[in-house]
């Protein structure tokens, strides 16, 4: 479940070692070090290590970002928190929680993917099986096709149209950039509708402790205080948190 951060490490690792076995970079990892190392340079095989640890460094810095917008996290995140806007419970579960389950969720969901970057990618890379450019291909191909289960051909069409690019024939004629913006707005839409069947129940509540308390003349009284506990065990009698992460782990096609 874990695989992506063990490979994150495990190149960092092959990073390292490859630039302590060039007797060249010997210099402090600088600007100048970086392009020094490119002078003379005749073939991409040439490049220094100094560089492909600067491109590995930026690549890992952009991967939260990364990992967030091409997952299912997006959603069960945004799912989460109108969940305890809807209760009203304020900070319980606290943001760690709810980032913590779902980022478990996330791994879950995610993990026959990562599992095949793993196996058709990673392995034959580091075995010297296949090459640089294949092993990218095969890591960003299972993550197009999950994407492309998600996302809806409307949501896609509106970022080919903004790019004015001709008409896809094939899948492979999508950019990763247009596939991502596409699943991206898929992904909140489904969110927002959720979040709105979420928010039914827990409102016909808070409108008839409304109703009630204002019939009995106790206007002083906040709605919120009586109408939460009536939320949690409802919540709780209708087995709530399995319903939610069923229709979230099982909504992924």
């Amino acid at each position: 479940m874990f695989k992506a951060g063990i490979i994150c490490a495990l190149l960092l690792v092959s990073a390292a070692a490859a630039a302590q076995g060039a007797p060249e970079e010997t210099g402090p990892l600088g600007i100048e070090n970086v392009f020094r190392g490119m002078q003379g340079a005749t073939s991409p095989d040439r490049i220094s290590t100094t560089l492909s640890l600067f491109i590995l460094l930026t690549v890992l810095s952009l991967a939260p970002a990364i990992f967030i917008m091409t997952t299912s996290f997006l959603r069960i995140i945004v799912v989460f928190g109108f969940l305890r806007q809807a209760m009203a419970t304020q900070q319980t579960p606290p943001n760690q929680v709810l980032i913590g389950l779902a980022l478990i969720l996330t791994f879950y969901i995610m993990s026959p993917i990562y599992q095949q970057v793993y196996d058709e990618a990673y392995l034959p890379y580091v075995n010297e099986e296949i090459g640089w450019n294949e092993a990218v291909a095969n890591t960003i191909g299972p993550v197009r096709d999950f994407m492309f289960r998600q996302v809806r051909p409307k949501d896609l069409a509106l970022f080919i149209d903004i790019a004015r690019m001709e008409r896809p024939q094939t899948r492979d004629d999508v950019p990763l950039a247009t596939l991502t913006c596409g699943f991206i707005l898929s992904e909140i839409r489904i969110a927002f509708q959720i979040g709105f069947i979420i928010y039914i129940p827990f409102l016909i509540i808070d409108m008839v402790v409304a109703s009630t308390l204002m019939s009995m003349g106790m206007m002083m009284l906040p709605p919120v205080f009586v109408s939460l506990p009536f939320k949690i065990i409802m919540f709780v009698l209708a087995d709530g948190w399995y319903l939610l992460i069923q229709e979230l782990v099982t909504g992924f096609k």
